[in-house]
C-alpha cells in the first residue's frame, strides 16, 4: 500500500502492492480517502488524474455540509449507513458491531460499491474520515480477491496514523463533552485497532464461508467476481535465478 499525498485531503492512499492469491493488488485500480470537500486546486487536479470513479458512502446529511465537487470523474452517491452517524454514538455503537450493521443492512450497497471497482476504471472510494464505511468496503473487496489477510488489517489499521491529531483530540473531547457515559464514541470517531478488522473478517468466514460468498449472498454474480478479480489482481512474474 502506498500512502498519498493530496492537497488538502486526509488518508489517501493507493492499495497496491498488496500481496493476493496468484499475484499482488494492481496499483492505481483502488484508493480510499477521507471526503474530499478540503481538496486543494492542486489536489482536485491530482485526484482528477489518478481517478475515473468516485464513490462516496456518505449520508445525504454528510454530503450536504461537506460537498466534494470534484468534476470529471464520475461520482456515485452509495450511503452505507441506515440511519444516521449521530446515532451510532448516541446509541454507544462499538466498532465492532457498527461493523456487522453494515453487512447485515448494507449488503446491497457493499455490492454496488464492489461491482464499481470491479468495472475496471481507477476507483477512489471514501466517506468522511476514510476509516469505517471504506475501510468494510476494501476489506471485502481485497478479501474476495484472495488478498493477504494481515496485510488487509495492516491497511485498516494505518488509518488511525493517517488521522491529523489535533482533530482526533478535538472530536475525542467533544464526545466526552456530549456522550461523558460512552464507552465507544471515541474508538467509534478516532481509532481503526487492528483486532476489529481481524475479527470482522474471521465473523465473514464464520457466518459467510468467505468474503466472496458473503458479496454472492447480497447477489454478486461469479462473473462479477471474476471481474473483480482481474481488475484488482496482477500475476507476479518470478524470475529463474538458476538461468546462466
Amino acid at each position: 500500500m502506498n500512502v498519498l499525498h493530496i492537497e488538502g485531503v486526509t488518508n489517501v492512499r493507493d492499495v497496491g502492492g498488496i500481496p493476493a492469491a496468484g499475484g499482488r493488488i494492481r496499483s492505481g485500480v483502488l484508493l480510499r480517502s477521507g471526503q474530499l470537500s478540503g481538496a486543494t486546486t492542486a489536489g482536485a487536479d491530482a485526484l482528477r488524474h489518478a481517478v475515473a470513479h468516485i464513490v462516496d458512502l456518505r449520508d445525504g446529511e454528510e454530503v450536504a455540509a461537506e460537498p466534494s465537487g470534484i468534476e470529471g470523474p464520475a461520482t456515485t452517491h452509495l450511503p452505507l449507513f441506515l440511519g444516521s452517524v449521530r446515532s451510532f454514538f448516541e446509541s454507544d455503537t462499538s466498532l465492532d458491531d457498527l461493523y456487522l450493521h453494515l453487512l447485515e443492512e448494507s449488503g446491497d450497497r457493499l455490492v454496488a460499491a464492489i461491482r464499481i471497482i470491479a468495472a475496471g476504471e481507477a476507483t477512489l472510494v471514501h466517506c468522511t474520515v476514510g476509516k469505517d464505511r471504506t475501510g468494510v468496503t476494501v476489506a471485502l473487496a481485497l478479501s474476495a480477491v484472495g488478498a493477504d489477510r494481515e496485510a488487509i488489517i495492516a491497511d485498516y489499521a494505518l488509518t488511525e496514523s493517517q488521522l491529523p491529531p489535533e482533530r482526533s483530540r478535538r472530536i475525542a473531547a467533544y464526545l466526552r463533552s456530549q456522550h461523558p457515559e460512552a464507552v465507544h464514541a471515541v474508538a467509534l470517531a478516532t481509532q481503526s485497532p487492528a483486532p476489529v478488522m481481524r475479527a470482522l473478517l474471521a465473523a465473514v468466514d464464520e457466518r459467510w464461508g468467505s468474503a466472496a460468498a458473503y458479496l454472492r449472498a447480497q447477489g454478486m454474480t461469479d462473473a462479477e467476481l471474476a471481474a473483480l478479480h482481474a481488475t484488482l489482481v496482477e500475476p507476479v512474474v518470478v524470475e529463474d535465478r538458476d538461468q546462466g
